[in-house]
C-alpha cells in the first residue's frame, strides 16, 4: 500500500501575487486533508520570483490551524541558515499548539541564490558546510533535551517544554544526505523531483546501513516526486510545460523568473538547443499523465526505491488544474477521505 503526501512550493503564476499563492496553499491543504493525504510539507525558498514561501514555520501554523487530520511540516527548513536552538524552539511551539501533527524536515541546500544566502548569515558569518552534521546533532539534542555532557550549551533548554516532539526527517537529493540520515538514525526523503537520476541506490544504501536511534528504530524512507495528473495524458503533458519551463528558466540563475508561465506561453518560449534537450530529458523522467498512467509510474518508482510513501509536488499555472491533479491522484490510489 502506497502512502500519499504533499509537498507545496507555493508557486506564483505570472500575473499573480505571492499573497495569492499563499492563500492557494491554505486552500490546497484543506482539500488534501479532506482527500486523505498523510502529510503536507511546506518548502523554503528565498529570493525567488516564482515560489512564495520563505518561512515554512509560519505557514505550518496556518496550514495546521486550517486542517484537522493531516500531518503538517517543513519540506524543509534549510538548517545551514539558522541556529539549531531557534529551529528547535520554533517547532516545539508548533508541537505545543498541534501535538502529534508536526514534522520537521531539514535540508542543507541554500534554497536561494549566493547573494541571498550570504545576506541570511548573521554575526561572524555563515558556518562552513562541514558544520552541518554538528547542527543536526545539536537540533536533535535541543528537541530531546539530550545534549552531550561536554556540550558548551548543555544547560540551555529549548522552550516551551512539551511532552512530545516533532517527527524528524532528513531531506536531500544526494548521497551526503542519505549518509547523514543513516548515521544519525533519521527518516529520509529523497528529492527525486530535483535529482531524477540514480536516487534509488542512495535510498537502498541508507536502508542497508541505517543505525537505529531514539528518533526511529527502523529505517523509514520516502521520495519527493513531481507529479502532474489530468483527465488525459495529453492534457497532463500540456500542463507540465509550465513546470518544465520554470525549471529551465530557474537554471539560468534568474530565481525562477517572474512566475510560472501559462502552458501556451511556455510552449512558445524561445529556448536554447541545450535547454530543449533538457526539456526532452525531463519529459522522460517526469511523472505526468492520466490517472492510470500516473499510478503505474508511481508504483514503479516506489518499487525501484523500495519505499511506500510518495510526497507529490505539483506545479501548474492554473490552480484549478493543480487541485484536480491531487483529486485524481487520490482517486487512483483509493485514499480514504476524512470527514
Amino acid at each position: 500500500m502506497v502512502t500519499l503526501s504533499v509537498l507545496d512550493q507555493s508557486p506564483i503564476r505570472r500575473g499573480g501575487t505571492a499573497a495569492q499563492a499563499l492563500r492557494e496553499t491554505i486552500e490546497l491543504a484543506r482539500l488534501t486533508d479532506r482527500l486523505g493525504y498523510h502529510r503536507y510539507w511546506l518548502a523554503e525558498h528565498h529570493g525567488s520570483g516564482g515560489l512564495a514561501c520563505s518561512s515554512p514555520e509560519v505557514m505550518i501554523g496556518q496550514v495546521a490551524a486550517n486542517t484537522t487530520g493531516i500531518r503538517v511540516g517543513s519540506g524543509g527548513v534549510m538548517l545551514t541558515h539558522y541556529s539549531p536552538l531557534k529551529v528547535a524552539e520554533n517547532f516545539r511551539m508548533l508541537e505545543a499548539l498541534f501535538p502529534g501533527r508536526i514534522d520537521l524536515g531539514v535540508g542543507r541546500a541554500p534554497g536561494s541564490d549566493t547573494r541571498t544566502d550570504q545576506a541570511l548569515a548573521v554575526g561572524p558569518g555563515k558556518l562552513p558546510l562541514d558544520h552541518y552534521p554538528e547542527q543536526l546533532m545539536d537540533l536533535y539534542g535541543y528537541l530531546s533535551d539530550d545534549l552531550p555532557p561536554d556540550h558548551p550549551f548543555r544547560s540551555v533548554h529549548a522552550t516551551p517544554s512539551v511532552e512530545t516532539r516533532p517527527e524528524l526527517w532528513m531531506l536531500g537529493s544526494s548521497d551526503a544526505s542519505a549518509r547523514y540520515a543513516a548515521e544519525l538514525g533519521w527518516p529520509f526523503c529523497f528529492a527525486h523531483f530535483i535529482n531524477p537520476e540514480g536516487g534509488e541506490r542512495w535510498v537502498r544504501w541508507y536502508q542497508q546501513y541505517y543505525q537505529p536511534s531514539p528518533v526511529s528504530p527502523e529505517p523509514r524512507a520516502s521520495i519527493g516526486v513531481s507529479v502532474t495528473c489530468a483527465d488525459t495524458d495529453e492534457e497532463a503533458e500540456r500542463l507540465s510545460w509550465s513546470r518544465w519551463a520554470s525549471r529551465v528558466i530557474g537554471n539560468r540563475g534568474t530565481g525562477g523568473g517572474s512566475g510560472v508561465m501559462a502552458p501556451e506561453e511556455a510552449m512558445a518560449f524561445t529556448f536554447t538547443e541545450p535547454e530543449r534537450d533538457y526539456i526532452e530529458f525531463m519529459k522522460t523522467r517526469s511523472v505526468h499523465g492520466g490517472p492510470a498512467k500516473v499510478k503505474r509510474m508511481l508504483l514503479e518508482l516506489t518499487e525501484r526505491f523500495n519505499v511506500d510513501e510518495v510526497v507529490a509536488v505539483t506545479i501548474t499555472y492554473d490552480f484549478t488544474a493543480r487541485k484536480r491533479s491531487y483529486e485524481l491522484l487520490a482517486e487512483a490510489f483509493a485514499l480514504a477521505p476524512r470527514a
